[in-house]
């Protein structure tokens, strides 16, 4: 299996997949497209939650503002899990919760020289202009085809436990991490900050769900706020906070938008803290 994340939309990964079946049988899932484009932490960090529910897997990630520079193409073996994408510190933190508690990361460096040309199936009419003509030269601009695709196509087709044996990979680590932000915890006080804010507008924080434990209400960046289970706790377009499927504490609104209501987007500080009533 081999799963694709980018932050392209739609055309691209079509070509991605295209070029991945020229060289493989493998089964192709999509985990997103949208990603925020070029926002590294906010896809390291939906991986980081959503690739531990895969069974092994290729996992090819592809968000990569630094596209055509010198950042280095990377794979990741975690596991029995492999990730291959870019130098971006991106695949990191999906990769430490696939290695588990004290698992080990080995990685490589993709030797671009060695992955090969990547052609259409059907080569453009040689009588036709040259600017009509799909080129066999590496794209500069969309490595996700020209070099993460056949190179997810490689590693699957290796096995992780086999990934030595690959021509295309030579021994390396990376020159970039990424670890997502630990709240501060002190006493019933928590400073963190916000780490995505999705689709529904639901305002998550890096604050642990445990913070919340005995609590009705709590102060949240000064605003008195009510704790509820599940988001109907609380009248539609009302305020709660609650803890999300990733464990974490999340400022949201019943069928509402949580970041318009709290005035919060991704990176901005977050204080939660008890009521006066549970002060003591």
């Amino acid at each position: 299996m081999i799963t694709l994340s980018s932050d392209f939309g739609t055309p691209y990964p079509a070509a991605m997949k295209g070029v991945i079946l020229q060289r493989t049988d493998a089964r192709l899932v999509d985990v997103a497209h949208d990603f925020p484009r070029q926002d590294v932490r906010t896809a390291a960090f939906w991986l980081r939650e959503v690739l531990p529910y895969f069974p092994p897997a290729t996992h090819l990630v592809v968000v990569d503002p630094g596209v055509g520079t010198d950042r280095n193409a990377l794979v990741v073996r975690a596991g029995d899990h492999a990730l291959v994408g870019p130098d971006n510190g991106v695949l990191l933190p999906a990769a430490r919760r696939l290695a588990g508690d004290g698992g080990e990361l080995e990685t490589a460096l993709i030797d671009e020289r060695e992955i090969g040309p990547v052609e259409p199936t059907t080569p453009a009419d040689s009588t036709a202009d040259s600017s009509e003509r799909a080129s066999t030269t590496r794209s500069t601009t969309f490595h996700g085809r020209d070099v993460f695709a056949p190179a997810a196509a490689a590693v699957h087709d290796a096995e992780v436990d086999s990934l030595g044996s690959l021509e295309c990979l030579e021994s390396g680590t990376w020159a970039v991490d990424l670890e997502l932000p630990a709240a501060e915890l002190e006493g019933g006080r928590a400073i963190g900050e916000v780490l995505v804010v999705d689709g529904f507008g639901n305002v998550i924080t890096n604050v642990p769900g445990s913070s919340l434990d005995g609590r009705d209400r709590i102060l949240a960046n000064g605003r008195s706020v009510p704790v509820g289970a599940t988001f109907a706790a609380v009248p539609a377009g009302e305020r709660l906070a609650t803890v999300g499927s990733h464990g974490y504490v999340e400022l949201d609104v019943n069928r509402g938008r949580g970041d318009d209501a709290f005035g919060l987007e991704p990176g901005d500080r977050v204080v939660l803290e008890p009521t006066e009533d549970d002060s003591d």
